[in-house]
């Protein structure tokens, strides 16, 4: 459906400020998306410009995603960009409120993250031979996401001048482009080197080097959606059947700090959360383990 020049100027509106504010492309596209939705929905419902809106049309609107089955996450995801467009109106003082501050975030149900056992993220990490270029490849990056919680989007964008090998850590640029320094372990470190040294200049005579550091087997620079294949491959070869994805990989990772003894603070640091509440989920994640094991083992659990 075509946009009223209402709609569509706070749109833009709304994309120039994320622009200054430095804001990331994928979080850009995913507001437009999801607001180019409403305001198609909006306008079915004769509301022709955002300024007309008010809480009980945000309310109709999140409740018909659920009744087409959106997850609560998504609806959550969406109002939170109805928000952030209302108030970017506000503060240019086109409204005087914004509606949407009065409507409650759907409730998405508490679950844990999955995590892999020391033994089984042993296992897959070990299973990838350090063999051809694309296996060099593989194991230095999941050897990396399990050593240094990377996002599969922080490993695709992994460049050559971000490794510090005297230093033992990694430059990552994060959500929100956010730099953080995170340290890397030695077992990935060596498995790095190899694929420096062995692997990636093998891909990178198949085309232009673009500088990143994970390439494709025509040189190309990996995406996130690679990855995840890749690491299905490698659970499919092992015969691991761990349900694994890099982020449980990520998970791994601080769920093991945590086991450890690391603080909460400098696990969040490392896994570049905005909030400590974003980590304090790994607390809950060693709880519930250890309830599991109270439970097969007290004799009167």
């Amino acid at each position: 459906m075509e946009l009223t020049p209402a709609w569509q100027a706070a749109l833009e509106r709304l994309d120039d400020e994320l622009v200054r504010r430095d804001a990331g492309e994928r979080t850009r596209r995913a507001y437009g998306s999801d607001l180019r939705q409403f305001a198609s929905w909006s306008l079915a419902h004769t509301i022709d410009g955002p300024a007309l809106l008010d809480a009980r049309a945000v309310r109709r609107f999140i409740a018909d995603l659920s009744r087409e089955g959106a997850a609560p996450s998504t609806s959550a995801r969406k109002l939170a960009a109805i928000r952030a467009l209302l108030e970017s109106m506000r503060r240019r003082g086109e409204i005087t409120e914004n509606p949407a501050q009065l409507v409650a975030t759907p409730k998405r149900p508490e679950r844990l993250p999955r995590v892999l056992s020391r033994g089984d993220a042993a296992r897959l990490l070990d299973g990838i031979p350090a063999t051809g270029p694309l296996e060099l490849r593989d194991r230095a990056m999941f050897e990396l996401a399990y050593a240094s919680g990377l996002r599969a989007e922080e490993l695709v964008t992994l460049e050559l001048a971000d490794v510090d090998h005297d230093g033992e850590q990694l430059r990552v640029e994060g959500k929100g482009r956010k730099t953080r320094f995170v340290p890397v372990g030695e077992l990935a470190l060596a498995a790095l080197a190899r694929y420096l040294e062995r692997g990636r200049p093998a891909l990178r005579a198949a085309g232009e080097d673009p500088g990143r550091i994970f390439l494709s087997r025509t040189g190309r620079p990996l995406g996130t959606g690679d990855v995840r294949r890749r690491l299905a491959r490698w659970e499919r070869r092992t015969g691991a059947a761990l349900g694994a994805s890099p982020h449980s990989l990520r998970h791994s990772f601080a769920t093991h700090l945590l086991d450890g003894g690391a603080d909460l603070r400098s696990i969040q640091e490392m896994l570049g959360h905005a909030s400590i509440s974003s980590t304090q989920i790994y607390t809950r994640v060693e709880s519930a383990r250890l309830v599991s094991a109270y439970r097969r083992s007290h004799p009167r659990a």
